[in-house]
């Protein structure tokens, strides 16, 4: 009987779907506009237009809400950057270069880290989703240049590569503080370096 009134009553499959994305969109909203410690059930619920049950039927534990979260971004990411490496295969390191520019100014990634920070139950999965997107970096540049060994410029291509993603996050880094000293001259050089390692 139980079991005959759950079956009745669950919820379509695409229903779920759309609710559990309605959510992570809401989640990502108020991350941005707030930042991720003013992501609460009630402010979910009320941006979502929701209850906050609802939220909580499909999301536990705010942990629960927030590795998704991480999870979803992650898969849009490596989508993107692999898409971005397929429509441009002679041009990784400025494909690298313009992903990593991009990611770093966005303020949902900068929640994301912040959030690693405060909470250590889920700053693996933030470990994991960024040790994915640079295994796709490496095999990117690994197809590029053949061999591991190999360099491009004068940089071998492990230290190219944290360089390359690296230099944009020390930029929004240095930006949320208000420094900005050098930060155009560091970008025009490492474009100009990028001109003479993959001319157009």
């Amino acid at each position: 009987m139980t079991t005959a009134r759950a079956a009745t009553t669950r919820r379509p499959a695409s229903d779920e779907s759309d609710t559990r994305t309605a959510l992570l969109n809401a989640a990502a909203r108020v991350m941005v506009d707030e930042g991720y410690a003013a992501v609460t059930y009630r402010a979910l619920a009320a941006k979502a237009g929701v209850t906050s049950g609802l939220v909580q039927y499909y999301f536990p534990t705010l942990d629960d809400l927030f590795v998704a979260a991480i999870r979803r971004r992650s898969e849009q990411n490596v989508e993107r950057l692999a898409e971005a490496l397929r429509t441009k295969p002679d041009e990784p390191l400025r494909v690298l270069w313009e992903y990593s520019r991009d990611e770093s100014s966005s303020a949902l990634t900068t929640e994301f880290l912040a959030l690693g920070n405060h909470r250590k139950s889920i700053k693996s999965e933030i470990a994991e989703a960024t040790e994915q997107v640079r295994r796709l970096q490496v095999d990117a540049l690994q197809a590029q240049l053949g061999v591991p060994e190999m360099s491009l410029g004068p940089l071998p291509r492990d230290v190219l590569l944290f360089v390359l993603t690296g230099i944009p996050k020390l930029l929004r880094l240095e930006a949320g503080v208000g420094i900005s000293a050098s930060h155009a001259d560091v970008v025009d050089a490492f474009e100009q370096y990028l001109d003479t390692v993959e001319p157009a």
